[in-house]
């Protein structure tokens, strides 16, 4: 066979051997021969020099002359040369340095090629238990001094090769889980005993006899490191193509505990360096494949790797903590204290603040679309838009820290955060809104922008939307029907005209082709006429999400905004929740009724969950508002929420999110046309993109609101850990609005469970 060395010639002037056979493997530190001779088969390995090599190759030759000592048969022996040395040192032709080692090799089947069983993981377990125990107290410099990518206590060296993975739906899991490690694992990690490892006991190093493992090859990979990493290793791969996991890791950590007791602290950490490992995994083979694209040895594990790792964003750490602890007899991660929680609570906060669920749920961390709490639990988020790309975005998490660490200030200071954030803000606008400001709430922002429309227009009148909210502050609650003519509202304040919600589905006029709109904003203009207020304001969402997310009638807009302004009146558009993509084909609403208004509010998902809200508007008004008394917000704009935010727009564009929401909104409402179809309560479905309603009646010709059965498929959802929301006036719509990150399955999952609610009320 072709090769850069005389290997029958190697063989017999250093070792003795007659070489009969040679086959070059695959490796990536050495160059590799299985080799059959007269006296054996035997693993040569060829390494090139480079600086403390002959010193690791050394410390790594007496760990295997050890271990054969305890655990005779499991591992490779070095073989001495004709001189009596473990190490060769040749000068080539070339006059330069190679070492040379020669192994015994291990025969048997690879624990990849073999048939899972609880008897050759428990094995598996075993072996490596006695194996740290082994080493355990053993130190050589050379290996401690190992500065390689595959140390897990090194992961942070592969951030680098972060940027190497092509899909940015699937970069976002591996920097999640660095982001992880470094945040809540490395802290306690530091803490915990260190020894020798073996640091690679994945399913192509091990060897296995029937339903027992029995060997372990391959110490290139060997490092000083907490000795939690050498099983977190074992059993990232022993859970690769498993649909079940935990059902696999089990049996390796009972072993692994029963030679080589571990500590508590130790199995809780056990999540976060599988999910490392995993991200290490998967970073190392994106930047490999550019190397080698055609290696299978590279590649082999990275699909089961990418599974395993989507499967595992979804995990709760306190489950796979409780789960492993219990395994092993240990005091359980597991506690309910709900009701201490929520008496703490009560005593320090008031009754004013609402609570989900009759039995409130703690949260106590994310990940993108999934939330996990005390209990172990982990739902399926298809409520909560305010983090917007994601819960805990490593992106966004990564932008704030940063520029924490930087600078945090006001805007009195110059600052090239603000002035690029503002840009690429009014980038995504109309030229028209070329001015904004930043706030820290979306509350903050409605108030703000009745001060510009009334400070522009000169006129106290407002038209506001039934059902809308704008917000929590005084005058904010004054233009949101939803709060002030609910339970606890003061009513209508003398300077509002309320308009009827331009409903298509329950209101008076249902031909929604721009009829219906030009019909309900004829109605509107005509009050208005009547009216004696003199109004200077018209204040909308596109859909009206407390209304059961209605979206306003086609055309409506063009009608009352050609209105208003003709009257010497401003048009404020309300983004906070159906802006930033979120609809799909529309990044601001205001487009769906193909109109652009003078002034838009924006908050909540502006900054994925950090306190920031913005108005933009045009030139025009801006100028009117410079009066002479300034306007100052403490925390409006400062660097720190420009950073965050600014990352949320990149996300958006990287990860195509709103033609993701596009997608998998059309796709869940489809969803729903077949339960209107299948049920009789099912009465309409609408929206757009991810801001998605379902209302519920009693019967499709009368339209009464089913009231009881949104509460009771809310709550069902809730009993099958996925979370949803009810809303309008009766509260019988079902409201869908997720991070933008839900994916299709996660559709399927979350259509079934309605489905299977409604079915089950159907049959009682």
């Amino acid at each position: 066979m072709n090769s850069p060395y005389n290997v029958p010639k190697l063989l017999q002037e250093h070792y003795s051997l007659t070489c009969t056979n040679f086959k070059s493997l695959e490796g990536y530190d050495s160059t590799n021969f299985k080799v059959t001779t007269d006296k054996g088969t035997y693993l040569l390995k060829i390494y090139q020099p480079e600086p403390g090599i002959k010193e690791l190759l050394d410390a790594e030759n007496k760990i295997l002359l050890l271990l054969n000592n305890e655990l005779p048969g499991y591992f490779s022996n070095p073989i001495p040369n004709v001189r009596q040395e473990l190490i060769t040192t040749i000068q080539t032709n070339e006059r330069e340095t190679i070492f040379l080692r020669l192994l015994t090799f291990l025969e048997g089947s690879f624990f990849a090629e073999s048939s899972p069983s609880t008897s050759l993981y428990y094995s598996l377990g075993q072996l490596l238990g006695k194996m740290d125990k082994a080493l355990t107290g053993q130190y050589y410099s050379a290996v401690a001094a190992k500065d390689f990518d595959w140390d897990l206590k090194l992961y942070q060296r592969n951030l680098r090769y972060v940027p190497y993975i092509k899909n940015p739906k699937q970069r976002k899991w591996a920097e999640y889980f660095f982001m992880q490690q470094k945040e809540v694992a490395d802290p306690l990690l530091r803490k915990l005993p260190k020894t020798i490892l073996h640091g690679d006991a994945n399913d192509w190093n091990l060897l296995v006899n029937g339903d027992k493992v029995t060997g372990l090859i391959d110490f290139g990979d060997m490092c000083y490191s907490p000795l939690i990493n050498e099983l977190a290793i074992a059993l990232t791969y022993v859970m690769f193509g498993k649909d079940e996991p935990f059902q696999w890791a089990i049996p390796v950590l009972t072993g692994f505990h029963e030679v080589m007791p571990l500590l508590p602290p130790e199995v809780d950490l056990l999540f976060y360096l599988i999910g490392t490992r995993l991200a290490v995994s998967v970073s190392k083979s994106a930047y490999t494949k550019t190397l080698k694209p055609n290696s299978d040895y590279i590649t082999i594990s990275e699909k089961p790797a990418w599974e395993l790792l989507e499967k595992w964003v979804r995990m709760n750490p306190r489950r796979v903590s409780h789960e492993f602890r219990t395994a092993l007899g240990m005091p359980p991660t597991i506690v309910d204290n709900t009701d201490m929680l929520l008496s703490k609570r009560l005593k320090v906060a008031s009754k004013a603040l609402s609570i989900s669920f009759d039995k409130p749920i703690h949260m106590v961390s994310a990940a993108f679309q999934y939330m996990h709490d005390d209990l172990g639990n982990t739902y399926l988020d298809a409520y909560n838009n305010i983090p917007h790309v994601g819960h805990c975005h490593p992106r966004i998490v990564q932008a704030g820290q940063q520029q924490m660490a930087r600078l945090n200030t006001n805007t009195r200071y110059l600052s090239e955060v603000y002035n690029n954030y503002a840009a690429k803000l009014l980038s995504k606008f109309p030229a028209k809104l070329s001015k904004v400001f930043f706030v820290n709430s979306g509350s903050a922002a409605s108030d703000l922008a009745l001060r510009l429309a009334q400070t522009h227009s000169r006129k106290k009148g407002i038209v506001v939307m039934e059902h809308g909210y704008h917000g929590n502050t005084r005058q904010v609650i004054d233009i949101s029907h939803y709060k002030y003519n609910r339970k606890g509202g003061q009513g209508k304040a003398e300077h509002i005209l309320e308009a009827t919600l331009p409903d298509t589905y329950k209101g008076q006029y249902t031909q929604n082709d721009g009829t219906a709109g030009k019909q309900y904003a004829s109605d509107l203009i005509a009050r208005i006429k009547a009216s004696d207020l003199d109004i200077g304001t018209f204040i909308s969402e596109p859909i009206v999400g407390c209304g059961g997310q209605v979206p306003l009638a086609k055309g409506y807009l063009k009608e009352m905004y050609a209105f208003i302004r003709a009257n010497g009146g401003v048009c404020i558009n309300d983004e906070v929740q159906t802006g930033f993509g979120r609809l799909g084909d529309y990044f601001w609403g205001f487009e769906m009724q193909q109109v652009v208004p003078d002034i838009v509010i924006l908050g909540k998902p502006i900054a994925n969950g950090h306190p920031m809200g913005a108005v933009v508007t045009t030139e025009d008004i801006a100028a009117s508002f410079e009066t002479g008394m300034e306007f100052f917000s403490s925390f409006g704009g400062n660097p720190v929420s420009c950073a965050i935010a600014h990352a949320v727009l990149d996300v958006l564009e990287e990860e195509q999110l709103p033609e993701h929401a596009q997608n998998i909104g059309s796709y869940i409402l489809n969803g729903f046309e077949k339960l209107k179809e299948k049920y009789e309560w099912a009465g309409n479905a609408r929206g757009q993109g991810l801001f998605l309603g379902l209302e519920l009646v009693k019967d499709k010709v009368r339209k009464e609101p089913f009231t009881e059965l949104a509460a009771f498929v809310k709550d069902k959802l809730k009993e099958q850990n996925i979370l949803i929301g009810t809303d309008g006036p009766f509260d019988n719509t079902l409201k869908i609005k997720p991070p933008m990150c839900f994916t299709q399955a996660n559709a399927d999952e979350l259509l079934q469970a309605i489905d299977e609610a409604l079915g089950t009320w159907t049959n009682t």
